[in-house]
């Protein structure tokens, strides 16, 4: 059997930093575990540096943030839980499949290859980054009223402005447009492909009832794909809860879920 997991590593998605995770950090090492927030290659500095240098994240490529995060996972002494938000479920989901992690968690998780479900409220959330064919080759940043439609809808604009302001920064415009155009209609396997037969660690999908930009039918979608795995996988829609479920008002009750299923669940892929 495995360890109880010590460890959680927590992987933030697009339009974030680390700094989405600083509550969760207190609040996890208060229960007495060791919490880490790898960021993509180049976030070493803040939030307000990467505003001011978008060429970092413009040229950013998928396989080089996996492999980064890979290392951080490898480098421990035990396998960690791995819980990942946004686009950070899908790098935790491309961490279990090279089989990585006692168990993970992805919240309003942007899918994996093979995931055609896209709902209107996901469109409009991701047009900003469709405005023109440059948009590929950017960093494409929200404004604060796009913020709160995709990210925060369930909060007042005053609250969503006071989140976009400490937090928001650009995401890659070409994993969008991949994401969006190309990862499930272009012939071979894309960046985000995963061979969902595979025995991995247990998974759990969170998703938002109110999230516009992921919502709850893509990750129902994405989770049934798994269902072809021998691995656990379960899935959970948490009421009223937008994309800012890590922030919004209770976040902990959020946290705690996703801490408590990862511990009673894990397990590596070798035990069966």
């Amino acid at each position: 059997m495995t360890a109880t997991p010590d460890t959680a590593v927590l992987v933030h998605g697009l339009w974030m930093t680390p700094r989405s995770w600083e509550r969760w950090v207190e609040h996890y090492e208060a229960k007495g575990y060791r919490v880490l927030t790898p960021g993509y290659p180049g976030f070493e500095i803040e939030v307000e540096g990467l505003r001011e240098h978008p060429e970092i994240i413009a040229t950013l490529t998928v396989p080089e943030v996996v492999a980064h995060l890979a290392a951080v996972v490898e480098g421990l002494d035990a396998p960690p839980v791995i819980i990942g938000h946004s686009f950070g479920g899908t790098l935790t989901q491309l961490l279990l499949a090279r089989g990585l992690g006692a168990a993970g968690v992805v919240i309003d998780s942007a899918p994996t290859e093979g995931v055609r479900v896209t709902p209107l409220s996901q469109l409009k959330s991701l047009k900003p980054a469709f405005t023109s064919l440059d948009r590929r080759h950017e960093a494409v940043a929200f404004t604060p009223e796009q913020f709160h439609y995709a990210f925060a809808n369930t909060l007042s604009r005053e609250d969503s402005d006071a989140a976009h302001e400490r937090y928001a920064i650009a995401a890659p415009g070409s994993w969008i447009w991949a994401y969006g155009l190309i990862a499930n209609y272009k012939p071979g396997h894309q960046e985000t492909w995963v061979d969902y037969t595979q025995d991995r660690a247990p998974l759990l999908f969170v998703a938002g009832e109110k999230d516009h930009i992921m919502p709850p039918s893509v990750n129902r979608s994405n989770a049934k794909h798994w269902g072809r795995s021998p691995a656990l996988t379960d899935y959970v829609e948490l009421p009223g809860r937008d994309h800012w479920t890590c922030a919004a008002p209770g976040w902990e009750a959020v946290a705690d879920l996703a801490i408590d299923w990862a511990v009673e669940h894990a397990r590596t892929p070798a035990e069966t």
